[in-house]
């Protein structure tokens, strides 16, 4: 029987899984823009759709970076996320691709670079008591667009 520490040994040691694609794309932002659209549309506030249709996005999209790697991870946000009704979800689904995008290293789709897309100022899940940290540590790519988020904000468990 093997000790923890040998144990994790031998898993460090054990080379990463190759990426495989097959599979392909389960969830888009798209898919999920739609479903914000829902949501606002039944009177929930921008708040609900960050979690739901940008950190969702966020959630696909990391699984399928490690399941196809980037290539193929850019491919969830390949179809153009409709209108949702929100100025702020709308700008935030450009600022999620265009953050991952020069992240990882693959060409944001053109979209994303749509001038409406942007929001007045937002600070989504920001406690006010943070936004002055927001402001000054946002990623570009949100910050571009008037969003403003912490350190914390794409944090995922």
């Amino acid at each position: 029987m093997l000790s923890v520490d040998a144990l994790l040994e031998r898993a460090q040691a054990a080379p990463e899984p190759a990426p495989v694609s097959a599979v392909g794309v389960r969830h888009s932002a798209a898919d999920n823009a739609a479903r914000c659209t829902e949501l606002i549309a039944a009177g929930e506030d921008s708040a609900e759709s960050w979690r739901f249709g940008i950190l969702q996005t966020l959630d696909d999209y990391t699984s399928t970076l490690r399941r196809g790697g980037p290539a193929l991870a850019a491919r969830v946000f390949e179809r153009e996320p409709q209108r949702t009704g929100s100025v702020d979800v709308d700008a935030a689904f450009a600022a999620l691709a265009d953050f991952l995008s020069e992240r990882d290293g693959w060409t944001a789709p053109q979209w994303a670079a749509d001038p409406t897309r942007k929001a007045r100022q937002w600070f989504p899940a920001v406690p006010s008591i943070f936004r002055a940290e927001a402001q000054a540590v946002s990623p570009r790519a949100f910050r571009h667009r008037g969003i403003f988020i912490t350190g914390s904000s794409l944090s995922r468990a």
